[in-house]
């Protein structure tokens, strides 16, 4: 079984007046590569996240976002900057004395004096924490690989589909290789009657000169070779060297070919090869 480096998944859990969410990407990348971003109070799980993703995938962009909030009670305290709060009511008493003012401060008054309240976040309960974010990140992990294994049977579906469509044109290309000898054949004994203007053909030169063009685009070699390729390439469906390989035998028939049929199916094949390998790049 084949997977695909492209994924996603997403996933949400509560408890304890705790809400937790993490949603994670994937995408092509050469080796491993996991980007974490974490609120600040979470900023203690990021080597916990990443050894996560790194036990569940080997290759890939991993993009993992987690968002928390909180609605206990005991998240935050709250604390009167005493001295701060005494020093405004003893100049609100001297205003009182010294004006005749009525002392009207209420508490609602203090509300209004800035950082007269110093608000607190309460550490957190790391392990309950933690073992949130495991809990969903099994969850979110495991829909991602769910993604990548369907995304990897449709890759292998299409890759499969372009080799059978490749293999055809390559019989296209091994039907029409004698045919291009005997055109040649054909050619060159009319236009040599022309130029001999009824003298007599060296049979054995005509011969050595077909014999020669017939060798300089012989095609079996790579053809054979291709077949071989399209074999081990079904078998492992993920073999950059092979898609390389493929590329070079098929070169090799274009310079050798002589025939515009052959370079045209050519020319289709190599664009197939290239859809193949842009496929390749995209198994884990």
């Amino acid at each position: 079984m084949i997977y695909s480096m492209t994924g996603f998944g997403r996933g949400k859990i509560e408890g304890q007046g705790r809400e937790m969410s993490i949603e994670i990407k994937t995408l092509n990348h050469r080796f491993l590569d996991v980007y974490v971003k974490l609120p600040r109070t979470l900023s203690f799980l990021e080597e916990d996240i990443r050894g996560m993703v790194q036990q569940h995938l080997s290759r890939g962009r991993v993009e993992v976002a987690v968002s928390y909030s909180t609605q206990r009670s005991d998240a935050v305290d709250v604390q009167v900057n005493q001295p701060l709060v005494d020093a405004y009511l003893a100049c609100f008493n001297k205003l009182s004395q010294e004006r005749n003012l009525p002392n009207d401060i209420c508490v609602s008054s203090l509300l209004h004096i800035p950082e007269a309240f110093v608000v607190n976040e309460v550490e957190e309960d790391q392990e309950a924490l933690r073992q949130m974010a495991r809990t969903l990140m099994e969850q979110v992990l495991h829909q991602v690989k769910d993604m990548r294994r369907k995304e990897g049977e449709n890759l292998k579906s299409d890759l499969l589909e372009r080799i059978k469509k490749i293999e055809s044109m390559v019989r296209c290309i091994e039907q029409r290789a004698p045919q291009v000898v005997d055109e040649y054949r054909e050619k060159l004994k009319n236009r040599l009657k022309d130029l001999l203007q009824g003298s007599e053909l060296d049979e054995n030169r005509f011969n050595m000169e077909v014999v020669y063009f017939a060798e300089r685009c012989n095609i079996t070699e790579e053809i054979v070779r291709l077949f071989s390729h399209f074999k081990q390439f079904r078998d492992a469906l993920e073999s950059d060297f092979l898609v390389q390989e493929m590329n070079r035998e098929v070169n090799t028939i274009s310079s050798k070919a002589n025939d515009l049929t052959i370079i045209n199916l050519v020319v289709d094949i190599k664009s197939e090869i290239e859809k193949i390998r842009e496929q390749v790049q995209n198994i884990e």
